[in-house]
């Protein structure tokens, strides 16, 4: 077993462990829950990436678990499918910059709501009690939308102060 200081493989029961926790909190925030304990099983790989045959064995679950789940982190662009050179299995891929991806692409999402908000505003008359809730919360999204972009901006300047190891440093 392994301790914080000492070099060699992490313990196979704690990164389940914590693959399951992460997983959970996923979806205690709305995630579907295979496809929480997916994406927790692809972050904590090496190469963030595996087939379905690894992911199913990792998590214990059906390949149709694993083919339900990878639809939807792939529909929801988390997940990238590759084929695997010189075969006909599929891997499945994190994305690069995963969370700065899905925050961004959340960004296009706020846009088309305060867009269709600001139109029902219109439709119900912005003097009108729910025109004006439609309003405000329009107004919400543009504001969020406004500090996003900044906050976008200062993790990309934050990200290059930071050092880590090359998704190849695995490999050596």
């Amino acid at each position: 077993m392994r301790t914080d200081n000492q070099p060699g493989p992490p313990d196979s029961e704690a990164v389940s462990r914590f693959v399951e926790r992460f997983a959970a909190d996923m979806t205690e925030a709305g995630m579907q829950r295979m496809a929480s304990r997916v994406f927790a099983a692809l972050l904590v790989d090496d190469d963030a990436a595996m087939t379905s045959a690894e992911l199913a064995l990792a998590l214990q679950i059906s390949p149709a678990a694993v083919s339900g789940a990878v639809s939807y982190l792939t529909q929801v662009s988390m997940v990238s499918r590759e084929r695997e050179p010189g075969s006909r299995r599929d891997r499945y891929r994190l994305q690069n910059e995963i969370w700065y991806t899905t925050f961004a692409q959340r960004d296009r999402v706020l846009t088309r709501w305060e867009e269709t908000l600001k139109e029902g505003a219109r439709t119900l008359g912005e003097d009108t009690p729910a025109g004006a809730r439609l309003a405000e919360t329009a107004a919400f999204f543009e504001f969020v939308q406004d500090e996003l972009v900044g906050m976008m901006d200062r993790w990309k300047a934050h990200r290059a102060t930071l050092t880590f190891p090359s998704p190849d440093a695995s490999k050596g």
